[in-house]
């Protein structure tokens, strides 16, 4: 379900939710304590595409944890973590950054994304995300979080050719 047509040259950064967007929203607790979730290695070569598009790509997460931190450093992007107002960090992110708001794609998936979702001007959502953030998205996924999100939204949504883009030259 599209309320809008995405162009990825309309899109200067990508924020990306991370609990729910790039996993699937389950914590696995050993018997120490120590927290791992689960993450599509699907979504690993959508990031390749987009660096080797240029587009600016962050997590932005609520949860303060080294896996989130782990995963953001193998996929080779930036984070933003412990996040208490995600609407404000997205601001003050676009400030810093010198990016529109307008220009910025937001994914998404729970009520604590709302606001941001509000104000990018493109957001996006898994297929399983809470139905208050599918009635705002501008395009609603068929992949559930930690299926490939990010793939979908570039093959799929984005039509980008993966092979064209990293292997042709």
């Amino acid at each position: 379900m599209s309320k809008v047509k995405l162009l990825i040259d309309n899109i200067k950064a990508f924020v990306l939710d991370f609990d729910g967007v790039l996993t699937n929203n389950y914590v696995y607790i050993d018997q120490n304590g120590m927290e791992s979730v689960r993450c599509s290695r699907a979504d690993g070569l959508a990031f390749d595409v987009l660096r080797k598009l240029n587009k600016s790509v962050y997590i932005l997460s609520t949860e303060a944890n080294t896996v989130v931190s782990a995963r953001a450093r193998k996929l080779g992007v930036p984070v933003l973590q412990g996040i208490e107002n995600k609407e404000k960090s997205l601001r003050v992110l676009a400030r810093r950054q010198n990016y529109q708001l307008e220009d910025i794609l937001y994914v998404g998936n729970d009520l604590n994304d709302y606001n941001s979702m509000m104000i990018s001007g493109y957001s996006v959502c898994p297929a399983d995300s809470h139905l208050r953030i599918k009635d705002v998205a501008d395009f609603v996924l068929n992949t559930n979080g930690g299926q490939g999100v990010v793939r979908e939204l570039l093959e799929d949504v984005l039509n980008i050719d993966f092979v064209e883009v990293l292997y042709k030259k």
